[in-house]
């Protein structure tokens, strides 16, 4: 059942507030780090339940004609084929649906930015399209012994051999597809470079997770180092905020890490760091405006557990995640959770092992439970849709939406012209059908009118789902977990 846990519109109010105090500080230019999603934020709409999306693109939409956007994105990313995760693109083509996105709200994207930069075919290519659309583009390089050797860091070896980005505004908004790709080292090498060309500039930083004035344990932060399991980022008491102040305040490593290089930057170019700490660095009001702690907490443990399923799949499809697996695990132990504490996932599996045939179970927002199970026409997915279809539209249980004689013809173009081995229809198949039927049938039409209200609801799967099931249900906005095993 859907409840709020946190306050958007207080949140826009004192963030917006907040981010115009710290551009006034520093006065001439602001190099401002947006760290996760500037707008898509599905996580933490997801683990602060109330939290719209695009909250943050709201706040720079009110600052939009003293701003520009660079765009940045690692090399290693591109190499690797890096996947967002809530979207199913790789960082690449993130980068250019970025780009558009941003541009159609009507914000500035002046440049992107290839850190880690190396010479692949796979980088030229990407750096080609960008060169295609126009798009100015820039390489920054690793830097031997980063973040530890300082003096080399901040030197012309170091920051000195990225290229300068040229900058026209005075607020530069640096943001990137996903975690990991170079956000706050691109911003230090700026501050570097204006220097150098004598224009003073500030740096500050907008991240939502881990939250700074909530404690270490709390489920919201632990859900963040889910999110960043396969970086390994690991939160942390801010120690230089700690030694500064005498306060306890949450961080995580990489900031932590990085600290010493932001305050050897600032005090060779300015003689003086305006900050004593990670935490100082900051700008985020999230912690203030959590309006219901349970229902936060509760909401960020079955996203820990989501990450964790997830990861499970991931590693039964196609290894290499054991790591992840791991401290996923860690972290479940930590909060005392298990594959149960997932009710949806609980009943899906307790089906499967009853019938003896895959099962799926998905938990509706007033907190119904409907379950699905697999037959000669419907795969368990697709059965699992029809029933909640029914019990939204308050349709009674025994009312065939899709008639056999409508879904044998379906099976027979699908094994005896298609190919296919399995015949059963998979959740695209079945709302066609749906909508075909819709034309005569009033009970159709009104199951159809149901799919809005499936967004946001948690389903579990007794088996991995195909690929065409998987993308029509996370269309629907349906929060989807699989178990890591296959149909015997």
């Amino acid at each position: 059942m859907f409840k709020q846990g946190f306050d958007n519109n207080k949140y826009l109010q004192m963030q917006s507030q907040r981010i115009k105090e710290r551009i006034n500080e520093f006065g001439g230019k602001l190099y401002l780090e947006f760290g996760g999603k500037l707008f898509d934020d599905y996580h933490a709409s997801r683990v602060l339940p109330g939290f719209h999306p695009d909250s943050k693109l709201q706040m720079l939409l009110q600052l939009k004609d003293q701003a520009e956007i660079v765009v940045v994105i690692s090399s290693e990313d591109i190499e690797k084929n890096k996947i967002r995760g809530d979207l199913g693109i790789t960082y690449d083509v993130d980068v250019f649906r970025l780009i558009d996105a941003f541009r159609s709200r009507g914000l500035m994207v002046g440049s992107v930015v290839l850190t880690k930069y190396v010479s692949t075919p796979k980088v030229t290519a990407f750096e080609e399209k960008l060169k295609e659309a126009g798009i100015p583009s820039y390489r920054h390089y690793v830097i031997e012994g980063y973040p530890a050797n300082t003096a080399k860091i901040v030197s012309d070896e170091g920051f000195g051999k990225n290229d300068y980005i040229e900058t026209t505004r005075e607020l530069v908004v640096i943001t990137a597809p996903g975690p990991g790709s170079g956000k706050m080292a691109t911003c230090l090498s700026q501050l570097y470079h204006e220097n150098k060309r004598g224009i003073k500039a500030g740096y500050a930083k907008f991240e939502t997770f881990p939250i700074w004035n909530i404690p270490l344990n709390h489920p919201v932060n632990i859900a963040y180092e889910a999110a960043t399991a396969d970086l390994n980022d690991v939160n942390m008491i801010d120690p230089w905020h700690l030694e500064a102040y005498g306060v306890t305040t949450v961080n995580y490593n990489r900031d932590v890490e990085i600290f010493p290089v932001l305050k050897a930057t600032f005090n060779k170019i300015y003689g003086k760091c305006p900050y004593n700490s990670p935490t100082d660095m900051g700008v985020n009001m999230a912690g203030n405006c959590i309006i219901d702690d349970e229902v936060v907490r509760e909401a960020s443990k079955q996203e820990i557990i989501r990450r964790y399923l997830d990861a499970l799949k991931d590693e039964f499809q196609h290894g290499n995640k054991k790591d992840e697996v791991y401290k996923l695990e860690l972290l479940m132990n930590n909060l005392g959770l298990n594959e149960n504490d997932r009710k949806c996932a609980q009943k899906a599996n307790a089906l499967a092992e009853e019938t003896g045939r895959p099962a799926a179970a998905i938990e509706l927002n007033d907190g119904t439970i409907i379950t699905g199970k697999t037959s000669e026409l419907l795969g368990c997915a697709s059965a699992m849709m029809l029933n909640a279809l029914k019990e939204l539209g308050g349709i009674d249980d025994e009312v065939l939406l899709l008639m056999p004689e409508v879904i044998k013809p379906i099976q027979e173009l699908k094994v005896n012209h298609l190919k296919s081995t399995n015949p059963r229809l998979h959740t695209d198949e079945i709302l066609i059908a749906l909508s075909v039927s819709a034309v005569s049938d009033e009970n159709a039409k009104k199951a159809l009118n149901q799919l809005v209200k499936l967004k946001g609801c948690e389903m579990h799967s007794s088996v991995v789902l195909s690929q065409v099931d998987m993308t029509v249900l996370k269309k629907l906005g349906i929060r989807v977990t699989c178990q890591a095993t296959v149909e015997k």
